[in-house]
């Protein structure tokens, strides 16, 4: 599926329904009071949240979306119909924009949060509303006012409890897959990862967590490197990030405390509270490489001013993964008492 996080659309509410002009008409009553109905109102326009979607998708090949008018009203009183609402869905997650003034008017991060953002025309009224007893056959009546029209940008920014960053390569997907039932790209070169991908790890029944692949992130990246900035965003809203670093070194040109400063500064030049979340290094790969090895690189992240935790894992025989994944899901229970 393609994932898609941004989007502008069009919408537009229904009409209200006109109201009517009608005299009672009946045999032996040729001259009859004034009976015509009021119009229906026109139908709102609702973006609605479906836990089921995670991509903005549908909005590239639909942008303009209109609820139906409300039917006019008739004689004998008679009330036109109302229309029914449009109801728009949208990933969990989603922001709401006017696109013309960027006022957020949406922040959708609750299962069925709904949002109106077009309301429906007010119904006509019918002449029958204008009798008083100074005008005993009105021929007044009112035409439903128009719906609301707005052009609208969706932004999605994926909720995670965890978020995995690293420099590309660095096994997050392998991770994720190793862990969860999502299933992204693996492979050995750079950006395999070319979109986020979501995983629901469940440790039982009635314990589980949502964590997220970021694709890999790159030196430069703040200046627009590699896929840039446009996924970092999606970091904004995990409870905590797992910084993954390579220690295989089976690249000659990549080494662990370089990566592990290149993502810090990378989260400090995009702002917006990033750098400051808590954060967890992981060391990823250990089946690669001596023990004494792995104990050198950790210490050399001591010896940087990391006090943070760090932990071992290898995604590939699940070596250190339970341990890491039954960790996380504590600190997050803890998190949720505070």
């Amino acid at each position: 599926m393609k994932f898609v996080d941004e989007a502008t659309i069009t919408v537009e509410a229904g009409k209200g329904g006109a109201g009517c002009l009608s005299f009672r008409r009946e045999k032996y009553i040729p001259e009859g009071g004034p009976d015509g109905g009021d119009g229906g109102d026109g139908g709102c326009v609702y973006i609605e949240v479906d836990s089921r979607l995670n991509t903005l998708i549908d909005f590239r090949y639909k942008r303009i979306f209109k609820a139906k008018n409300g039917t006019p009203g008739a004689g004998r009183e008679r009330i036109g119909k109302s229309a029914d609402d449009l109801i728009i869905k949208v990933p969990k997650g989603t922001l709401v924009y006017v696109s013309d003034t960027e006022e957020l008017i949406g922040d959708l991060v609750s299962d069925n949060s709904k949002l109106l953002v077009a309301q429906g025309g007010f119904h006509g009224l019918g002449n029958t509303r204008f009798k008083s007893s100074v005008t005993r056959a009105p021929r007044r009546t009112t035409p439903g006012s128009p719906g609301e029209t707005r052009e609208l940008r969706l932004e999605l920014k994926l909720l995670a409890d965890v978020g995995l960053v690293g420099l590309p390569n660095a096994g997050k997907s392998t991770l994720i897959s190793a862990v969860s039932a999502a299933r992204p790209k693996v492979a050995d070169y750079p950006f395999t990862t070319l979109i986020p991908n979501l995983g629901v790890v469940s440790l039982n029944t009635h314990q589980s967590f949502v964590i997220a692949d970021i694709p890999g992130i790159i030196e430069g990246a703040a200046q627009g490197a590699g896929l840039g900035l446009r996924f970092l965003k999606h970091l904004e809203r995990t409870r905590i990030f797992l910084h993954l670093i390579d220690v295989s070194r089976t690249d000659p040109e990549r080494e662990p405390l370089k990566d592990f400063s290149t993502i810090g500064n990378e989260l400090e030049l995009y702002g917006k509270g990033v750098a400051e979340q808590i954060r967890w290094i992981v060391l990823t790969k250990i089946d690669l490489v001596a023990q004494g090895d792995v104990n050198e690189i950790e210490s050399g992240l001591r010896d940087t001013g990391w006090i943070g935790p760090i932990y071992r894992v290898s995604a590939a025989t699940r070596g250190g993964c339970e341990t890491l994944m039954y960790a996380i899901y504590n600190w997050l229970v803890e998190q949720d008492k505070v």
